[in-house]
């Protein structure tokens, strides 16, 4: 049987990996897949740093849209990022006939819903399994392996950066901004590293595996979402000496009346496997009714890690290429039909515990008053820890750690608790969760 025959859009740090390690381990691969996978045209506006890359072993083109227009391809890998150019390829794509493979996280949790009933109406794949945690198999885990469970949570650290620069900032009691410059010195944050200090790129996973995990349609835009810019390495000390560690977690929760999907800082008991996952790294906790908690490790980003991935796709989606449409597994993990409408709810509709600290006046009463708000708003208190303040003498670091409560309730106190002549400063919030 002859080749399938792969177009590439991107020919970068992915791109090149993807080219490399299907060309290392191609006998391997073809007898996983049935039949050999070969990359025969790649694009990138750099045609002589693409040349260079494959040799005469494919065709480099400028223009992305003649490789999606080639008829002889049958499957288009699209790793050129965003979701303007890249949502335009694709869609063009899958309406000429050709399956998808993409690591394009942004471009499915903003267009996924569009672009998965395009593919469905064509008779096409799209796989995604590069798109969330690296080399991970997370999707697939999601899609398949985990399918006789009802889903209850999922909890991840989904994003390199941020975690390398809380492990440090843990280890090495240094504030954010530091350990920002090192990252990027270190290649761990792009010059521009919004999109991952700001919660933007875990948001955009999240969204994925909440909508894989309860059978929704992707709902980004209405995803919470809260970056680490804001922490503090006072607040990461206190955190360890009461046994958590503080991660940027992207979570999403199955409720009675609707589903949570959030990212924020969480502290974490430091027991927790997922708590110790340090640099670099990802892990993702899934919680179903059957199996319990699984949990899944490894590179989240890089060349081969990521290629990793993009291969897995290729060999699935040559497996499947004649294969009758029905009979595929759905983008989503649920028939297109049994897709519920349920609704992401509000964060002030959130239950969870949090961490507080205020700086408060040293003086008689206080801690009463305090905790007294928090009794007439039906919170309750967990752990009470009190320390000299860095901020000067007559003050007091107060940190308390609550039981779940509604974020809404929370939220009233915390104001009413901020107006107090004795509260001195901003209150620190930071949610908690147990992941037991």
């Amino acid at each position: 049987m002859n080749p399938i025959q792969v177009g590439l859009l991107g020919i970068g740090t992915v791109g090149s990996g993807t080219f490399e390690v299907l060309r290392r381990n191609q006998e391997e691969i073809r007898r996983r897949a049935g039949r050999g996978i070969q990359i025969v045209a790649v694009s990138r506006r750099d045609t002589a740093a693409a040349q260079r890359i494959v040799g005469d072993a494919a065709t480099v083109h400028a223009d992305p849209f003649e490789i999606v227009r080639n008829p002889a391809i049958d499957i288009v890998v699209e790793l050129i990022g965003g979701t303007t150019l890249a949502r335009e390829l694709v869609l063009e794509a899958i309406q000429r006939g050709k399956h998808v493979v993409t690591a394009n996280k942004a471009l499915l949790a903003v267009h996924g819903s569009e672009i998965f009933a395009a593919a469905r109406a064509q008779g096409v794949i799209v796989a995604f399994e590069a798109a969330v945690a690296g080399g991970i198999p997370i999707i697939k885990a999601l899609r398949e392996g985990l399918s006789a469970n009802r889903i209850e949570w999922v909890a991840g650290i989904i994003n390199g950066t941020t975690n390398f620069i809380l492990s440090e900032m843990r280890s090495k009691g240094l504030d954010f901004g530091v350990v920002l410059q090192e990252a990027q010195r270190l290649g761990y944050a792009e010059a521009d590293p919004t999109f991952d200090i700001e919660g933007v790129d875990a948001a955009h996973k999240a969204t994925i595996m909440s909508a894989i995990a309860f059978g929704v349609p992707v709902q980004f835009d209405k995803a919470h979402v809260e970056g680490i810019t804001a922490l503090q390495a006072v607040d990461i000390r206190y955190a360890e000496q009461l046994g958590y560690r503080i991660k940027l977690l992207g979570i999403t929760k199955r409720r009675g009346h609707g589903i949570e999907l959030r990212v924020h800082p969480t502290l974490i008991p430091a027991t927790r496997l997922i708590a110790n996952v340090e640099g670099a790294m990802n892990a993702v906790v899934v919680h179903g009714d059957a199996v319990g908690s699984t949990l899944y490790y490894g590179k989240g980003a890089g060349s081969e890690p990521t290629a990793s991935a993009v291969i897995a796709d290729l060999v699935d989606v040559t497996r499947l290429h004649t294969a009758d449409p029905e009979q595929r597994v759905p983008h989503l993990a649920f028939q297109p039909g049994e897709l519920h409408d349920t609704p992401v709810l509000p964060i002030s509709e959130v239950v969870t515990a949090f961490y507080l600290r205020l700086v408060v006046a040293d003086k008689a009463g206080v801690l009463a008053r305090i905790t007294g708000i928090l009794a007439e708003h039906d919170i309750s208190i967990d752990a009470v820890l009190q320390r000299e303040s860095a901020e000067g003498e007559k003050q007091t670091d107060l940190i308390i750690l609550t039981h779940n409560t509604v974020e809404g309730r929370m939220s009233a106190a915390l104001a009413q608790m901020q107006a107090l002549p004795t509260v001195l400063a901003p209150i620190v919030k930071i949610r908690k969760e147990e992941l037991n």
